[in-house]
């Protein structure tokens, strides 16, 4: 069931804060109560459904003129504000309603014409029905249980059942004049109605105030939440289901290296990154996988054609059989899906006066039994949208198919929509930063250079993957970077570890691109005094762990078959052995030789070994009491020691994570380290 999440006193204080002004407190309530929708994903998810509130302003004359406050087109509810809500003239859309049609392009540009703020956002495509209705609160939402009724081959009679005459229904259309004007007249037949269900698209609540739209938009969410259990309580109780995930760690990879063999192929650039995935293996997705009738639902379509911008029209398929068969029928698989789209392109685009330009044919979601839902994205926020929308679709065909039958709208109207200009434009079409869709595993990761390291990526558009020996480290460094990002607390010199975490890496995005090498740690002592154990922890750390985590990077890599990179943060002490850190720079001298050996013999499978030579970094290595404890010895001040370079400036941890950034950018250069240390002639490589 929906939770009701008004709160009165909040409301009220709300009201308070807004001022005196009647529209001020009404805009207030109607973002309140948006929020209060977009929060529960259960009525909308990633930027769907819109809200809207009409008011009466006064123009820049003074004059009192009548307007419609709508969500703006691709603004997410959970996140919206008074400024998202552009407010647009009511008259003039209102009298649209005498024309016989109206052109997309007519209909924005009479939408941007009557705008009170030219520079808001465009409103939302649904705004003419909006305007014609009358009530001063109305919310629209693609609940999951409202798209099961709306997808029932008898909708007429479970609402009826239901709701009696309080909800009325309005036949499919695609968004825009035609579907408004139909809403509007159903409506004015049946005044009394407090709802509308729109066949195979989704639900209208509306009210006087925003408290009693809300209001009944749960209630006649939970009246439909409460049909449908009685009619799932019929049905058999789900099976256990045992899940071997360990064919994820291969087949997820092999997936995302097709995935972006065929993406690359279709482009024309034979660097499109691959796409970032979001795995699902929760009960609902595993049960449903399990069914006998798994092949003809991935036939069946969407349970609203609004997803299909970020789902496609159908998921890609692989069975139990294909995994088994590897590589080959999992290639055939996608490529019978790309064929099959291509054909769904030709038989459509046809039926249009204007020209249609073939969208990237390959899936953008797959169910994989024993596996799960996948969803693909440019990057991790995208891949998780499509994963939202198709784990809600997977619930819709199990209730309906409980129900009475699923049955979704067409080819036809999917093709409309996923080709809708006006769909379209809320994807965006601004240039990608130059990493998007590439996924970085960073060791040592929540340390002051992992983590400027881990920001430096980011910020070019990178998926972050952080291991780190501390879990406290990395709680705080995926604070920092945000939901999209991922990471394991381990000690990576354990056996097995690097194998552990680039398989968690791989659950969290499918693949790897770029492995970090950065983790280390010093230890102090001449050579000949050393403990032999503190020297082999040293190498345990300093050497061994980069060669395993090279290793498991790799053979991801192979699973990919799309090349990769290994980027080691080596050290000065490689080359310039500094007193009494024998068995700091020993471990580091072999891991500056294992960079040169990797790039060496994997050169020809397309991935690139380089790595950073940094000095004198304030860091866990270089603590504030070592810094104080040099300068002291040396006789100089804090500054003049961290300044201690050609430059004589201090090099910081970012500078060293824009290194790492610069040599992932350098799609030529392996076999290649570069010193990030202001200058320091000792350490030069020769």
């Amino acid at each position: 069931m929906v939770s009701n999440n008004w709160n009165d006193k909040k409301a009220a204080d709300i009201v308070e804060k807004s001022g005196n002004s009647a529209n001020d407190q009404d805009l207030a309530l109607r973002v309140y109560s948006s929020r209060l929708i977009g929060a529960d994903h259960n009525l909308v998810l990633h930027g769907g459904g819109n809200t809207s509130c009409k008011l009466t302003v006064k123009d820049i004359f003074g004059k009192p003129v009548e307007v419609i406050h709508i969500k703006g087109s691709g603004i997410d509810l959970e996140q919206i504000d008074a400024a998202s809500m552009p407010a647009v003239k009511l008259e003039p859309l209102r009298q649209l309603r005498q024309l016989d049609s109206l052109s997309d392009a007519d209909m924005v540009n009479i939408m941007r014409q009557n705008m009170l703020d030219s520079t808001g956002p465009n409103p939302s495509v649904e705004i003419l029905l909006h305007a014609y209705l009358p009530h001063k609160f109305i919310d629209h939402t693609h609940a999951t249980a409202m798209l099961v009724l709306a997808d029932l081959p008898d909708p007429q009679a479970a609402v009826k059942e239901i709701y009696g005459d309080k909800i009325a229904i309005v036949p499919f259309a695609k968004p825009g004049f035609a579907l408004a004007r139909t809403a509007a007249e159903i409506y004015e037949k049946n005044p009394q109605v407090e709802g509308l269900l729109l066949l195979n698209h989704g639900h209208f609540a509306f009210g006087d105030t925003a408290r009693q739209s809300y209001d009944r938009l749960i209630e006649q969410t939970n009246m439909a939440e409460s049909w449908i259990a009685k009619h799932m309580s019929d049905q058999a109780k789900p099976v256990a289901i045992s899940t071997d995930n360990s064919s994820t760690a291969n087949i997820l990879p092999m997936l995302r290296g097709i995935l972006g063999n065929r993406n690359a192929e279709f482009t024309g650039n034979r660097d499109q990154p691959m796409p970032v995935m979001d795995w699902r293996n929760n009960d609902l997705v595993m049960q449903f996988l399990a069914r006998n009738d798994i092949a003809n639902l991935a036939r069946r379509g969407l349970a609203t054609p609004d997803y299909v911008i970020r789902t496609k029209n159908y998921p890609l398929f692989i069975s139990r059989k294909m995994q088994i068969e590897g590589r080959a029928a999992i290639e055939r698989a996608v490529d019978a899906y790309i064929t099959d789209y291509r054909a769904y392109f030709d038989r459509n685009a046809p039926r249009f006066d204007d020209e249609k330009i073939l969208l990237q044919p390959s899936p953008n979601f797959a169910w994989i039994e024993d596996i799960g839902l996948v969803g693909f994205g440019a990057d991790a926020r995208a891949a998780t949208i499509t994963a939202d929308l198709a784990e809600q679709n997977i619930e819709v065909m199990i209730k309906g198919e409980a129900c009475g039958g699923y049955q979704p709208v067409g080819e036809h109207d999917l093709f409309d929509m996923e080709y809708w200009s006006l769909e379209q434009a809320k994807l965006g079409k601004a240039k990608p930063p130059k990493l998007t869709g590439n996924i970085v595993m960073i060791t040592g990761g929540g340390g002051a250079i992992g983590m400027a390291t881990a920001r430096s990526f980011m910020a070019r558009g990178a998926n972050i993957f952080i291991v780190d020996l501390e879990e406290k480290a990395l709680a705080r460094a995926l604070e920092e970077l945000g939901p999209n990002h991922g990471g394991i607390a381990m000690d990576i010199t354990r056996k097995g570890a690097a194998e552990e975490a680039v398989n968690a890496c791989i659950s969290r995005f499918g693949g790897l691109d770029i492995l970090v090498s950065n983790a280390g740690a010093a230890w102090g002592g001449a050579v000949v005094e050393l403990d032999e154990a503190v020297f082999r922890k040293s190498f345990e750390l300093n050497f061994f762990s980069h060669y395993a985590f090279s290793k498991a990077a790799t053979t991801v890599f192979a699973k990919q078959g799309r090349g990769g990179q290994i980027l080691f943060n080596v050290s000065k002490q490689a080359v310039n052995p500094g007193k009494n850190f024998g068995a700091y720079g020993m471990p580091k001298a072999t891991t500056f030789f294992l960079l040169r050996q990797l790039a060496l013999e994997l050169g020809s499978s397309g991935i690139r070994v380089n790595g950073i030579n940094a000095d004198r970094i304030r860091s866990g290595l270089l603590d504030d009491a070592f810094i104080a404890e040099r300068s002291k010895a040396r006789g100089i001040d804090e500054e003049t020691y961290m300044a201690g370079n050609l430059l004589k400036r201090e090099v910081e941890a970012r500078h060293v994570g824009d290194a790492f950034v610069a040599l992932a950018l350098s799609e030529r250069t392996t076999a290649h380290l570069i010193t990030v240390d202001g200058g320091n002639i000792e350490a030069a490589l020769r």
